[in-house]
């Protein structure tokens, strides 16, 4: 055993010392660059502060690389000589093209699933980088877009550059719409929730603060003046008698319409005098304006004065709009208005479809001449309010050039404030650029400091304007709406006597509270905004106007008269000449809601009484059934309004601003239709 384990260790021993002479286990390199393996250097190759840096020849061009390509100290930081390939630049209708094929993609990616406030935003993203850089291709996109997602039957009508197209375009350049604006535009098409309302900071906003007490009130006269109040007139200068009345499109009573399910043959022919799902013929205002001064008790006297409360133009489609076509309107109904209501001053206001590109308001910051671009429809009202000689020339001044806003102080001492409320419509797209800022026309500047000037003079104010600011919170955008509350909540009710709004075409009313309504009662009830009902049926509506009693020191209203007609008996009045339209009186306000209320008979239908009043809906539904009627003008059109109905009423009765309407209050039971 000995001798082989010895053998062994011999045999190991002398394989590692033949291993060892062939591979060492360190080697030691040279201190010294070999120099000889490169011809020449660009500089010292035996120096031991640079590494050697030899010339090098390329063998298939035979050129030498520059020294400056790995010279340590001037090598290019940027290579500016070898190409950096772009892709091709694309035409116009190619970027149209791939911007579309952008938001269809965006829309139909699982990442996303049911987010379609994700899918929304970042659609408009990327039809904002169209339209910045090639605004012609605007229109064309959200052409496509409604055609691909089958929005409606009338893109081309709706969303090409003779409609939509181009104020979309303008907007998309303008908001930020990855931000609020982006979500806040598409809250407006339910594909994201409403966005919060923005912080408001009232720093500085009120030159003064609110008086404590309150200035005494002034003491009534007992002297009652008669005013009267019509809205939402839209004259259809294009009405077609004997057109179809019952169309599958918008808007009927027109020549180029058509039920779908007879084509062919009109089914409810166009009465003379108008239909439920159509805007004013000539031959109903002209009816209207007759059946005034009867009914009113104003033939002789005349009304002491008239506020009209917007829309004068018929429902067309946007594409078929043109400045012309509201130019002759507001002559048209002006004239009538001065010549049926006249002598004493009209005090109008503006309307969503008093202008052109209808609903549109765009801020004069905005610059330029996009700035401008609705300038003529300032110039061009006011100017026809001057020569019916309504304004002073003040008040036509500054009209003018402030969006048709004026105020105008009454021989009597009332002043009248009117504002373009298109500054928060929601179908103003305009208001959706820079929408967490509440006053970026200044209209609500202009407000505020005529308030200010009133309170100063002990003065009471009428506020008139179309687009409500609150109810169910649809109509009017969050921020601007919330700023007008706190403004109302600051001068009422000392200053403001009442406010008065048009087009939902209903007859409603909103109540505003102290401190943002976070205490409604009768005590915190300030002010109330009166919604007037239309002279339009459209839709499903009877046709109505109004004439409130006021006492000629404080201004309150202490009785308002509401005269409807009934639509559904137009038809029997054609092809015969000897009658027309019967108007007669609705409800009397007073009468129709206060029979429980302890009230004097001339103690004001302010808020406080109207807060009163939706204390007894709550406790008899049936009042709330009787005002959903009065609702429609007791139209026979009229849907029911039954269990969670009757509680929303009551709750946007009680709600002067959107995002109050939105805090508290089901959605969907606003209209009667």
């Amino acid at each position: 055993m000995l001798p082989f384990l010895r053998l062994s260790g011999f045999i190991l021993l002398a394989s590692h010392q033949v291993r060892a002479g062939v591979i060492n286990s360190t080697y030691t390199a040279p201190g010294a660059f070999p120099t000889s393996l490169y011809g020449t250097y660009w500089n010292d190759p035996t120096a031991t502060s640079a590494q050697p840096q030899p010339v090098i020849t390329d063998p298939v061009t035979n050129e030498i690389f520059p020294y400056e390509l790995t010279d340590p100290a001037n090598f290019p930081k940027n290579d500016t000589v070898d190409p950096h390939p772009l892709p091709m630049q694309a035409t116009p209708s190619q970027l149209m093209e791939q911007a579309l094929a952008q938001i269809q993609a965006i829309a139909s990616n699982p990442i996303f699933g049911n987010d379609t406030c994700t899918k929304c935003q970042a659609s408009l993203a990327v039809a904002k980088m169209l339209v910045l850089g090639a605004p012609e291709q605007g229109p064309l996109l959200a052409e496509a877009v409604c055609q691909y997602f089958n929005y409606s039957t009338t893109c081309y009508n709706e969303y090409s550059n003779l409609a939509l197209g181009s104020t979309f375009s303008q907007v998309l350049a303008f908001a930020d719409v990855g931000g609020y604006d982006g979500q806040n535009l598409c809250s407006h098409f339910k594909m994201c929730p409403v966005p919060p309302t923005a912080p408001l900071d009232l720093t500085g906003w009120f030159a003064k603060p609110k008086p404590n007490p309150l200035p005494p009130p002034k003491q009534p006269s007992g002297q009652r003046l008669k005013v009267f109040h019509i809205s939402d007139i839209h004259l259809d200068p294009r009405y077609a008698i004997g057109s179809e009345a019952n169309c599958t499109g918008y808007m009927c009573c027109r020549e180029n319409v058509f039920n779908a399910a007879s084509p062919d043959q009109v089914l409810l022919p166009a009465s003379r005098f108008g239909n439920f799902d159509c805007d004013v013929p000539l031959d109903l205002l002209v009816a209207a304006m007759e059946a005034i001064g009867p009914l009113t008790g104003t033939e002789q006297s005349g009304f002491d004065f008239t506020i009209y409360t917007g829309d004068l133009t018929a429902h067309d489609p946007d594409n078929s709009y043109s400045r012309a076509y509201v130019e002759y309107e507001e002559v048209l109904a002006y004239n009538l208005l001065k010549e049926y209501v006249g002598p004493a001053p009209v005090y109008p206001t503006i309307g969503n479809h008093d202008t052109y590109m209808q609903f549109q308001m765009i801020p004069y910051t905005m610059g330029g001449p996009l700035g401008t671009q609705f300038n003529w429809l300032y110039e061009h009202v006011s100017s026809l309010w001057q020569y019916e000689g309504w304004l002073p020339e003040a008040s036509i001044a500054y009209a003018s050039t402030h969006y048709a806003a004026y105020a105008v102080t009454r021989p009597d001492g009332l002043k009248i404030i009117s504002i373009d409320t298109n500054l928060w419509y929601t179908n103003n797209y305009y208001a959706y650029v820079n929408s967490t800022e509440p006053d970026p026309f200044g209209i609500l500047r202009f407000l505020t400091d005529e308030l200010q000037a009133s309170e100063d003079a002990g003065q009471r104010v009428w506020i008139i304007g179309h687009v409500l600011s609150g109810w169910d919170g649809t109509q009017a955008q969050i921020n601007p709406s919330n700023l007008f509350y706190q403004i109302v909540d600051r001068f009422s009710p000392h200053v403001i006597s009442n406010i008065f709004y048009g087009h939902t075409h209903e007859d409603q009313l909103s109540i505003f509270y102290a401190n943002n309504g976070t205490v409604m009662n009768a005590e915190t009830a300030l002010a109330a905004s009166w919604v007037m009902p239309s002279l339009s049926p459209l839709t499903n509506l009877n046709a109505g106007f109004r004439m409130y009693e006021i006492d000629s020191a404080t201004f309150d209203i202490l009785d308002a008269y509401t005269y409807v007609s009934n639509v559904n008996e137009y038809p029997a009045l054609d092809n015969q000449t000897q009658v027309g339209p019967s108007f007669y009186l609705e409800y009397s306000t007073r009468d129709a809601y206060g029979g429980n209320i302890t009230w004097g008979a001339n103690d004001p239908l302010n808020a406080t009484w109207w807060h009163l009043v939706t204390e007894q809906m709550l406790i008899d539904p049936a009042l709330v059934l009787t005002y959903h009627t009065y609702q429609s003008k007791s139209s026979v059109a009229s849907l029911k309004c039954t269990e969670e109905c009757i509680i929303a009423k009551t709750c946007y009765m009680r709600s002067g601003s959107s995002s109050l309407a939105y805090q508290n209050c089901p959605a969907g039971y606003s209209s009667t239709q």
